[in-house]
């Protein structure tokens, strides 16, 4: 089944890269991680980090998702220019506004921003895309927040904020009645 998931993820990817996009303008960046060494690394790292964190046992579930699953894909916004909408979503009045102002900040296993929030949705667009994907083959998946911030402090995707979404082809799916570890 892992070749399966392998292509799998890769069709992911496509669905990724195609989804809409503000102005189609695409300043996404996407990587499908099938090495099971790179998603063992993933998940010691998340282990790494989580008594670090204040959802201690939360990164803990998540590592051992990223430990059970086949492949992974990793979505990010590589680059925040702002849309040029001037809709106020970022809190500023204009894009102008916001690009001129803005101070980016960045969080350790966390991500850089602030960021256009037209490139946001870009980012989940793709994300639901390349999800439904996998849906519509059977394969089981879950959008993750945790799993992007380790693969981005290890360099597996350089984009300033990421998400993944591991996928797992068995008879029970990993994602589901997840159990959070006791703390």
């Amino acid at each position: 089944m892992k070749e399966v998931a392998h292509m799998v993820v890769g069709l992911m990817a496509a669905s990724a890269r195609t989804a809409p996009k503000a102005g189609g303008k695409d300043f996404l960046e996407i990587v499908a991680i099938t090495e099971e060494e790179d998603l063992k690394n993933i998940a010691e790292t998340m282990k790494a980090h989580a008594p670090r964190s204040t959802n201690e046992p939360f990164w803990l579930r998540d590592a051992a998702n990223i430990e059970g699953s086949q492949a992974l894909l990793l979505v990010g916004l590589k680059e925040s220019a702002a849309a040029g909408y001037d809709c106020g979503g970022c809190g500023f009045s204009t894009c102008a506004e916001f690009t001129k102002q803005r101070q980016m900040r960045r969080k350790e296993m966390g991500y850089t921003g602030p960021h256009c929030v037209m490139r946001m949705m870009d980012m989940g667009a793709a994300l639901v895309s390349a999800a439904k994907t996998a849906g519509l083959l059977n394969v089981d998946n879950r959008v993750q927040q945790r799993v992007g911030a380790a693969a981005r402090e290890l360099g597996y995707i350089q984009a300033e904020v990421a998400m993944g979404i591991p996928i797992n082809i068995s008879g029970k799916s990993i994602y589901f009645d997840r159990k959070v570890p006791a703390k």
